[in-house]
């Protein structure tokens, strides 16, 4: 290996910056907590999950990462968390809205109203007050990233997701593209990551007892992009770049990393190898 390339694999990408991560205890956000350690950055998980989250800190080390406890539909934790950060960093250069939950109602005319509202409430609310918050600390410092974790069914729709999380996902872009105008003036940019399928808590849990391994199986039957697994850390990757200086005049930007999924409709093309098979 080169010098000069040994030297960009060893850099620090984030060296010096301080990221809030609410839904960091797990998954898609505890994967891009560790990153951003490995790159230098100061980082503050934000979540419910109070034990796996000073499990992460006392991991890493609390100089490295801290946990604060935050419900993200409450503006007094969020407010708390982007206090708690600038109080012990002294600023806040990333925030990632990446805490969300689903929905099992898949019918409309049978859906549970209280359970549509509860993730809109968790999904779009809560990224919408993680980037009230962050807005008001990053405007005076005229720079930022501000980040979400959005979905392939940011783009698309589907008879096997429920409506509300196909809904809140659409709307979080439809919210990142507006704080773009908005906030571009004072230098900070807004930019959404849209995955396929990551076996993560959220997506196994419905699967009930199956493995890890099994329920990524099952995604990959269904993807387009055969041969590889979409894991926690790509998406990790992702955001990494986003967050960083390589990606300084990037903003607006649905970032979607689904192995191009949405850009085929293989539903023709299926029923043709069904009639094909019985021929």
């Amino acid at each position: 290996m080169s010098t000069s390339s040994s030297a960009v694999s060893t850099q620090k990408r984030l060296e010096g910056k301080v990221a809030l991560i609410t839904g960091g205890a797990g998954g898609i956000g505890e994967a891009t907590a560790r990153l951003f350690v490995q790159h230098g950055a100061k980082v503050v998980i934000a979540d419910i999950q109070d034990d796996l989250g000073q499990a992460i800190s006392q991991e890493l080390g609390e100089e490295n990462i801290s946990y604060v406890h935050c419900d993200v539909t409450l503006d007094s934790d969020v407010g708390n968390a982007v206090d708690f950060a600038v109080s012990k960093h002294g600023k806040l250069d990333i925030m990632f809205n990446n805490a969300g939950i689903s929905s099992p109602d898949k019918h409309i005319v049978t859906s549970n109203d209280e359970r549509f509202k509860r993730v809109l409430d968790i999904n779009i609310f809560g990224g919408y007050l993680g980037s009230k918050h962050a807005a008001r600390v990053m405007i005076p410092a005229k720079k930022g990233c501000i980040l979400f974790t959005t979905s392939v069914w940011s783009v698309i729709g589907s008879a096997d997701v429920g409506h509300a999380y196909v809904t809140s996902k659409h709307a979080l872009v439809g919210l990142a593209k507006n704080l773009g105008v908005e906030l571009g003036q004072y230098g900070i940019r807004v930019n959404c990551i849209s995955p396929h399928g990551v076996a993560t808590p959220m997506v196994t849990r419905p699967f009930g007892n199956l493995e890890k391994e099994k329920v990524e199986e099952l995604i990959a039957m269904g993807s387009n992009l055969k041969g590889v697994v979409l894991e926690p850390e790509d998406v990790a990757q992702a955001a990494l770049y986003l967050a960083s200086d390589d990606a300084k005049y990037v903003s607006g930007l649905n970032m979607i990393i689904d192995g191009g999924y949405s850009t085929t409709n293989p539903s023709l093309s299926n029923v043709i190898k069904s009639l094909s098979s019985k021929v």
